[in-house]
């Protein structure tokens, strides 16, 4: 039986105890993070052109960019495709290493992916990314639990293909029988 996906009051309850919980758990940890997702290891960032342009400082049109990247001649940890750009392998250019912080959190250049990693909730599900060593599963299904009520359990299920990929879905307790 799948269960009926949840209600929008109860998806935004998720989404603001996934919010809460990147406030008062993850971002703390950041700056003694030992393999910070800034350096974009394991992480690709998905960016618009505006963000790559400030990020990284390019003074050349688009097309000229785009041109010089097809022909290899860009920063190398970045992927044109669909209109938008990838990176991937080498620190964001917002990451001040010495300081283990970035230089552009809180503004709106700031990649949305940056603000969603490692813990976010997508279609009434939090999705939790383990490769964060900040996030703890259990700490954050009972945060999540506290938040939605006593009438719902939090069941988390890893993705098959990429198990440090968890979904917490909360589900409707039964009634008691009599």
């Amino acid at each position: 039986m799948t269960s009926r996906p949840p209600s929008r009051r109860l998806s935004d309850q998720l989404a603001a105890a996934a919010a809460d919980y990147q406030a008062a758990v993850v971002i703390p940890h950041c700056p003694q993070c030992s393999n910070s997702c800034c350096r974009l290891d394991p992480l690709v960032l998905e960016l618009e052109w505006k963000q790559v342009r400030t990020l990284w400082r390019i003074d050349e049109a688009r097309a000229a960019f785009d041109r010089r990247l097809a022909a290899g001649q860009g920063p190398q940890e970045i992927r044109a495709g669909n209109g938008l750009y990838y990176a991937h392998g080498k620190p964001c250019p917002a990451f001040d290493e010495a300081a283990a912080n970035c230089r552009v959190y809180g503004q709106a250049v700031k990649p949305a992916g940056c603000s969603d990693f490692p813990v976010y909730e997508d279609g009434g599900v939090v999705v939790a990314d383990l490769r964060c060593e900040a996030v703890d599963r259990v700490g954050l299904g009972v945060a999540l639990g506290r938040a939605i009520g006593p009438d719902y359990r939090i069941v988390a299920d890893a993705d098959p293909d990429f198990p440090f990929l968890v979904s917490l879905e909360a589900r409707r307790k039964r009634p008691a029988k009599r």
